[in-house]
């Protein structure tokens, strides 16, 4: 079967993440003690312990989300019947897509996504921002909220879905957005519980240190298609991989677009690999005739493998 595969971004991290898959794999136990000395964090206790605030902290997030596809993916990719034919993941999901298309090493996508979380968080500590999402409204008229702030930057930061849409800036820059969202009859406003302004210009002063990190990196032409979120276009080639990877840090994640560009790859099947099932339910917002597996634990691990090995005989 041709598949698409979707990876999760930041927000999906729970308390315990991965521990059952460790358990029930030595091999990805040892990925989980590899990781730790890779990025010099002691992510099984983070990731399977908390405390929560600990864990959410972006640059324990990052890598850990990373972690826990990436050993998924080392159990399900071998059972795959039949090739990925594209990819994307949501914002440091799409570095995690890179990793698993062969684009760079697991070493170098720890220390990326590390070094990635400690930029954004620092950042986020020189210019406080923060992020809001706006339920219910089409992005066209979220779009011209948002360019009639006067007081400060806010702009658009995740094109989730038709009615999800986030925003991101200055705190009193989104805050006005947020009351003239409501005003234009927004069903709901809900402000992010994250560290800093992410996709928006205010990330700026993280690009420099994030380009010095993709400069230490060993690029390879991706395996299959990563649908970048700064273009929603498939990128083929480490050039491009490198150049879309900082874009995005400021730029908009172009899901809803993202997944447009995938279908038309006409995969057969969605596979949302990875802690929780978020993207499961926007690909569904998007369109209602598609359809999702979400395997992220070991027994939805166990069940995909039983499904292959039964389809395959």
């Amino acid at each position: 079967m041709r598949t698409a595969l979707l990876l999760p971004g930041q927000g999906s991290q729970y308390v315990g993440m991965g521990r059952d898959l460790a358990e029930a794999h030595p091999e990805v136990a040892e990925l989980w003690i590899a990781a730790e000395e890779i990025v010099q964090t002691p992510l099984r206790r983070i990731c399977w312990e908390g405390p929560e605030q600990e864990l959410t902290a972006t640059q324990n997030a990052q890598p850990a989300i990373l972690l826990h596809s990436f050993a998924v993916w080392s159990l399900v990719g071998p059972q795959l019947d039949g090739p990925v034919v594209v990819a994307a993941g949501h914002s440091l999901g799409e570095f995690t897509a890179h990793l698993l298309a062969g684009t760079f090493s697991f070493e170098d996508a720890l220390r990326l996504v590390r070094a990635r979380g400690e930029l954004m968080a620092s950042s986020g500590e020189s210019r406080s921002g923060t992020m809001a999402a706006v339920l219910g409204l089409q992005s066209e008229a979220v779009a011209r909220i948002c360019a009639s702030v006067e007081d400060g930057v806010v702009v658009l930061a995740n094109l989730n879905a038709p009615g999800q849409i986030v925003i991101s800036g200055d705190v009193v820059a989104v805050q006005e957005a947020a009351i003239g969202a409501e005003a234009e009859g927004a069903r709901r406003v809900v402000v992010l519980p994250v560290s800093g302004a992410f996709h928006s210009p205010l990330m700026e002063s993280a690009a420099a240190g994030l380009r010095e990190a993709l400069e230490r990196v060993a690029w390879a032409d991706p395996f299959f298609p990563v649908v970048a979120n700064a273009t929603a276009s498939p990128v083929t080639d480490a050039a491009s991989a490198r150049r879309t990877l900082l874009a995005q840090l400021t730029s908009a994640v172009r899901w809803e677009e993202g997944v447009s560009a995938m279908r038309e790859t006409e995969p057969e099947r969605w596979l949302e690999i990875g802690p929780g099932r978020v993207l499961g339910g926007l690909l569904r917002r998007i369109d209602r005739s598609l359809t999702v597996s979400s395997v992220g634990d070991a027994e939805s691990v166990d069940e995909f493998t039983r499904l292959e090995a039964k389809g395959s005989a």
